[in-house]
This record gives structure tokens, C-alpha cells and sequence, in this order.
């Protein structure tokens, strides 16, 4: 039996200021790292709003008990939680909300506390349920008010449900936001492990199988095998053709050949052939067993995917989408279109919710049904362009079969890689990458040790496929590096080196000092002609402050590093009330500190843009010690 909403609930004063807006928030379905940033993110952002903010603990079972599962929740409630993995909100599945009755209970709680907008995080179930909900609310609250559940006041006080969604899973698997919560975070334990198991591969001259989650997106298989160097991968939205042992083994066969000491194939759980047959990574081992007699062991992550604390673009990401819902569904309507809070090109996003889902569950059909171009061409030309890098990279054998580009003697030039600048992390992984695309291409690439001094002073050797190999995981910079800026004077020295080896493009992998020598050398183009040649900056620069480029290589590395070491520092000051400062780096950019920030959960973030005065620095620390008191530490 449903009790019915307590009479206590007085009705309201003629002239009285409105009551504020309720609205709760709730995670669903699988865990995610992030969903913790996201709620923190919520919570807050209703609070600054005027509103008040409801949590619904364990899912859609809270949602259908109701009670001391739906309570309302405050600053406090959501603090120390940024760089906890999993949700403390709970999740959990509910049979019963699949039935009608226990839909109508859901209304009946959710309007014994006056809340009729809801935040979901969770996957497609989680959020096609809320829109059940929200279609069902008007019918549900006529049964109610039949019943003598509620009163004509309530009813006409909550006509509609409203609703937002986030998308957590990370898989990365829904269509409508580039990036999904937790899919960043998931996709740094498969890296991780990638890299432990090639140290012990590569001792062993073994092969090694790495199955990632993705039943019918193969975002976590494909990024983890461009990012850990893995050898072959496996996704759902590409499958190979019967046949593909036989390629397999050609490819990994040659790659020893050239002098690797270790084979790394990734395989997403959903992984088939166009046949639709399974390819299991037990499927994957037998091959390598049977037909080179490779000692092959497999690893199957599972559900340390899913663990562990969130990274920082996912904590940072998902507080912005926290941030955004909120603002989204205060201002819906009865008439407002459900949305998807996501991102776009680096930007908030906000798309019909139902329609992604149901865009999403057509990608799966297609790939039920054998339309894998289609099922491609749905997950966007970025995805596409992604799963050519890594062909290209892992077929850039030197023993394979040209393509037509190689042997096209007309467009093959050599080109010189080089670092400038300050040293960024994942320098080595994009020379290796760009080495190996160059020679799939038919190119001399050429590496150069020292920078621009060492290309005057012809520090210059060609690159094989097998120099680079092992790159993509090891930091500093293996062709070296100077911090050197290229005066004019030096110009004709460059010239000449250029001229001498015959370098036909120029490859400047650094930050500010890359780009001012390469603006030198356009400058100079009239003097020396050597100069008029391809030449392009690669952005590689922790401070993430060159102009055109919104991320550059190395500024993820060092912000993770950042928030790691707030999280330790936050650790250490739980003794005793502290105020911890971090200076990070970022002389003209306060990128860094900006998000290290945001993402670390630092209550008060000063930036070069800004600037800072005695007064101002004096009033916050008057705030944030009257804010947090004895015993509190804030950072």
C-alpha cells in the first residue's frame, strides 16, 4: 500500500516568495569513474543556484523505496569525493521498476518530496528509464490522485517530470558526446597494463592477448592500441574478413623479423568477423600457438577497467557536464525536449536525449546485422580517421608489400623529425608515430639529435621501423632535445645543413620555441631558399598555450601528475588543519593550474591571466579559514 502524502504541507502564502526549485540527482546502471565529479559537480552548482538538491541512493531501487534513500543533501555531503572512483550515491538495478506499479511508487516518493526534476547519470537503460517516467508521470498521477494518494494542490503543483542526462559508461558507446564519463579514466588502467605486460613480453620474446570491455564499441580497444603500441586490435565496428589468422600471423611474423622482441594484441569482448563470429582472445591465443608457435598468455582486465581514481580530464569534464545539467534542467519546461549533456569538439553539448539513445541502439543492430560500414560511418569521421592511424602505424613494416604511395618516387622526400623546445611528455610517441607514417608513405624520415643545433651540426641519422619501436610509452625524448631558439644568425648555417642532406620537410615537435623557429624560417624564406619547403609545429608543450591548438602533447600527462599530486598533499594534511598551496607551471598560461584546479578540487585557483593583489590574496584567506575552521584543510 502507497501512504499518502502527509496534509502537513502548507499551502502557499498569497504574496509569499516562490519555494525553491527541488530537483535530485541520481546514478544508475554500471559504475564509471567520474560519476563521483559529476554529482559533486551538481550537487554544488544547485546549491549556488538557489535550488534544492535530492540525492536518490542505489539507483532505481532507491527511486522505488524511496525514504531515507531520497534525502536532501548539502555542500558537505558531496566533499573529499573528486578523487574517489565508483559513485557514493550507490547504483543498483530494479526488476520492479520495470513494472508499472513500481513506476507509480517512484512518482508517489518523488512527489512526497515535492521533486519533479531529475538528473540521471547511468547508460542507455538508466536514462531510456527516466524518459519512461517522464512519459508515464501525467497517467500516474491521476491513479494517484484517484487513489487519494495525493491532493489536487500536489497534482497541479508537479504536472511533468523533467529530466536531463549524462552518459556514464566507459565504453564510450553513446552517440551524442565525444567523450562518455569514465571512458578517460578506463582507458588509462588499460594503458597502465599494457605497459606492465610489455616490460615482461619483451624479456620473454612472448605475445600477449589484452581483452578490453566494448561489446559494441571498440573506442577502449582502439585508443589503448594506439596509445600502448600494441601491435594488432580487434573492434567491433571493423571486423576482419575470414581469413584474418592468416594475416595476423604475416603481420606479427614480420614484425619479428624486423627485430621486435614482443607481439601485443588487443581484443574488445565484442569483437567479430563479418561473418559474425565471435573472436574470442582464447581464439586469438590458439592461432598464435598453432601457427607460429609463439608462447602466448592472455590477460583479460575486466573490471579493474572500472576501478581506481578518476583521471583528470574525467574529473574535469565531468564536473563542466555536472555544471551544465543543472542550468538545463532548471530551465526546462513541461514542454522541454529531454537533453544529453555532453561534449563536442571540446565544448558542451546538448542533444535530444532519446534520440541518442535511439541512434545509439541502431549502431548495435547494424553490427547484429552484418552493415559494419554503416556502423562505422555512424560513430563519426574521427573514430574512422583513428582506426587508419593505427593501420598505418602497425603496417608500416619495412619487409611489407609497398602501397601505391611508397612507390610513388615522385612524392617521396626525406623529412627531418625534430625537438624544440621545452621537454613534454609523449614527445617520443608522436615522433614514433609520424617516423612510421612516413615511411608507410614512402618517405626517408630522418632524426635528428639535439634539435636545430644538432641539424647544423648534422646529428642526423635515417630512421628505421624498428628504431622507434617501444616508444610510445617511454617519456623524455629519445632524439633528443635544446631549448636553443634559432637566431637569424644562424640561419644560414641551418641552410646550409638543410641543403646537405638533402631534407626536402621539416617535422618541429615542441611549444613556443618551435613556433618562433619555424616562423623564423618562414621570415628567411627569401634569403635562403633551402627554407621553402613543408614545415609544420607538432604542439608539444606542457603549458598548453600555443595559439590554433586546444590541447597540445604533454599538457594531459602533466595534469594528471598535478592532480595525483593534490590527491597526496590532501592525503597528508588529514591530521591537521592545513592550507596547502601548489605552484604548478604556466608562465603566460594558467591552463594547468586552471584545470589541475578544477580537477583536484582546490578552492581557489590564481592565474597569470588574472593576476593577483595583497588585498585580494588577504580577503581569501580570511574567507576560506572562516570557511573551513579547525580541523578542515583545503588546498
Amino acid at each position: 500500500m502507497i501512504e499518502p502524502i502527509p496534509h502537513s504541507i502548507v499551502p502557499p502564502v498569497v504574496g509569499a516568495p516562490e519555494p525553491p526549485l527541488r530537483l535530485a540527482v541520481m546514478t544508475s546502471g554500471g559504475d564509471a569513474q567520474g560519476m563521483n565529479p559529476a554529482v559533486r559537480a551538481v550537487v554544488r552548482t544547485a546549491l549556488n543556484r538557489g535550488a534544492d538538491i535530492f540525492a536518490i541512493y542505489e539507483g532505481y531501487r532507491g527511486l522505488i523505496e524511496g525514504g531515507e534513500l531520497i534525502r536532501r543533501v548539502g555542500w558537505d555531503d558531496v566533499s573529499g569525493i573528486l578523487n574517489l572512483g565508483g559513485t557514493v550515491f550507490g547504483t543498483a538495478r530494479s526488476a520492479r521498476f520495470r513494472e508499472a506499479a513500481g513506476r507509480q511508487r517512484a512518482v508517489h516518493n518523488l512527489l512526497r518530496k515535492r521533486i519533479d526534476r531529475l538528473i540521471i547519470i547511468g547508460g542507455d537503460g538508466s536514462l531510456s528509464g527516466a524518459d519512461l517516467l517522464r512519459q508515464e508521470w501525467p497517467g500516474h498521477l491521476e491513479q494517484l490522485l484517484a487513489d487519494g494518494q495525493i491532493d489536487q494542490r500536489t497534482a497541479d503543483s508537479h504536472p511533468a517530470l523533467m529530466i536531463a542526462g549524462l552518459v556514464g559508461s566507459i565504453d564510450n558507446d553513446m552517440l551524442g558526446t565525444e567523450m562518455t564519463i569514465g571512458a578517460d579514466t578506463a582507458l588509462h588502467r588499460i594503458v597502465e597494463a599494457i605497459d606492465a605486460i610489455s616490460s615482461t613480453a619483451a624479456s620473454h620474446q612472448r605475445s600477449f592477448i589484452v581483452e578490453v570491455m566494448g561489446r559494441n564499441c571498440g573506442y577502449l580497444a582502439l585508443m589503448s592500441a594506439i596509445a600502448g603500441g600494441a601491435d594488432y586490435v580487434f573492434i567491433p565496428e571493423n571486423p576482419p574478413d575470414p581469413g584474418w589468422q592468416q594475416r595476423l600471423c604475416r603481420l606479427l611474423k614480420t614484425g619479428r623479423s624486423a627485430g621486435r622482441r614482443k607481439s601485443i594484441v588487443v581484443v574488445a569482448e565484442g569483437a567479430r568477423d563479418t561473418q559474425n563470429n565471435p573472436i574470442s582472445s582464447d581464439d586469438v591465443r590458439r592461432v598464435l600457438e598453432d601457427e607460429l608457435g609463439e608462447d602466448t598468455r592472455v590477460t583479460i582486465l575486466g573490471h579493474v577497467q572500472r576501478g581506481g581514481a578518476p583521471s583528470a580530464f574525467d574529473r574535469s569534464m565531468s564536473s563542466m557536464v555536472g555544471y551544465a545539467v543543472v542550468a538545463e534542467v532548471l530551465a526546462a519546461t513541461p514542454a522541454s525536449i529531454p537533453r544529453l549533456i555532453g561534449t563536442s569538439g571540446n565544448r558542451i553539448s546538448r542533444e535530444p536525449l532519446m534520440e541518442s539513445v535511439a541512434r545509439t541502439r541502431q549502431l548495435a543492430e547494424l553490427i547484429a546485422a552484418r552493415d559494419f560500414d554503416a556502423a562505422l560511418t555512424m560513430r563519426g569521421d574521427a573514430y574512422t580517421e583513428l582506426f587508419h592511424v593505427f593501420h598505418s602505424v602497425t603496417h608500416a613494416l619495412p619487409s611489407l608489400q609497398k602501397t601505391a604511395a611508397a612507390t610513388s618516387t615522385s612524392r617521396a622526400g626525406r623529412i627531418a623529425v625534430v625537438n624544440v623546445g621545452g621537454l613534454a611528455p609523449e614527445m617520443n610517441a608522436a615522433a614514433r608515430v609520424a617516423i612510421r607514417i612516413g615511411l608507410r608513405r614512402g618517405h626517408t624520415m630522418l632524426g635528428v639529435r639535439g634539435g636545430l643545433p644538432g641539424l647544423i651540426q648534422g646529428a642526423i641519422r635515417s630512421m628505421a621501423w624498428g628504431d622507434v619501436d617501444g616508444w610510445a610509452s617511454r617519456g623524455g625524448a629519445h632524439l633528443g632535445i635544446s631549448r636553443n631558439a634559432l637566431p637569424a644568425s644562424e640561419s644560414t648555417a641551418l641552410a646550409v645543413a638543410l641543403a646537405e642532406h638533402r631534407i626536402d620537410g621539416l617535422l618541429l615537435i615542441g611549444g613556443w620555441d618551435a613556433l618562433s623557429a619555424l616562423h623564423t624560417l618562414r621570415r628567411e624564406q627569401d634569403r635562403h631558399p633551402e627554407f621553402v619547403m613543408p614545415m609544420i609545429t607538432l604542439p608539444a608543450t606542457i603549458d598548453n598555450n600555443l595559439p590554433f591548438s586546444e590541447l597540445s602533447v604533454g599538457a594531459d600527462s602533466a595534469l594528471n601528475l598535478i592532480v595525483d599530486a593534490i590527491d597526496r598533499v590532501r592525503e597528508a594534511g588529514t591530521a591537521s588543519p592545513r592550507c596547502f598551496v601548489v605552484e604548478t607551471m604556466g608562465d603566460h598560461c594558467g591552463y594547468l593550474a586552471l584545470l589541475g584546479g578544477l580537477s583536484g578540487g582546490a578552492v581557489r585557483v590564481y592565474l597569470p591571466e588574472d593576476g593577483i593583489t595583497l588585498d585580494q590574496l588577504s580577503a581569501d584567506a580570511k574567507q576560506w579559514c572562516g570557511v573551513f575552521g579547525p580541523g578542515r584543510n583545503c588546498s
